[in-house]
């Protein structure tokens, strides 16, 4: 007994981290069971990834293109013809944005200041993974050869580490007063 007193803040943050992290990872996969759609495939998150993807790349002067694909449940994306990535739904950040939320929960100051939070950082993520992916499906025109490294470690570390600079910065600015 002494010993989950003396740790009670870290039982409360790991309980409420693991707790909203398996609840919201519930809820995504009861979304992605229920919500697949011929319309908007593989399903509505991330076709609209694919298509805001493709209309960045555009601004940068690429032709480009999105289609749905015939082999699995993604969107391939191509820049002058040429098919370069596909956009599976591991690709649309939403797991991402689900350790952010549970972190940021687990950490939690008023409701107002929390819930806030939580939406300019799921915003940061989203419009930063359209961005993740754009220059990555560029990049692979440009560089084919560094396609391992730019899609396996510097993408990902670019996405981890803003993750990361969020967690930073609300811990640092907004940490809860002590009980």
């Amino acid at each position: 007994m002494e010993l989950i007193k003396k740790n009670r803040a870290v039982l409360k943050f790991l309980g409420i981290f693991f707790g909203s992290y398996l609840v919201f990872t519930f809820v995504y996969n009861y979304y992605l069971t229920n919500f697949s759609s011929d319309t908007y495939y593989p399903e509505v998150i991330t076709h609209f990834v694919a298509l805001q993807s493709q209309e960045l790349i555009e601004t940068f002067g690429y032709t480009t293109k999105s289609i749905k694909s015939l082999n699995d449940p993604s969107m391939r994306l191509g820049v002058n013809g040429q098919y370069l990535v596909r956009i599976v739904e591991g690709c649309n950040a939403i797991s991402v944005m689900i350790l952010f939320m549970a972190f940021i929960l687990a950490f939690k100051t008023s409701w107002k200041k929390t819930l806030l939070y939580i939406f300019a950082g799921v915003a940061i993520i989203y419009v930063l993974n359209i961005f993740r992916i754009a220059l990555l499906t560029i990049a692979l025109y440009e560089y084919p050869q560094y396609e391992h490294f730019l899609h396996g470690t510097v993408f990902p570390a670019i996405i981890y580490g803003v993750v990361f600079l969020l967690w930073f910065i609300w811990i640092k600015n907004f940490k809860p007063k002590k009980e």
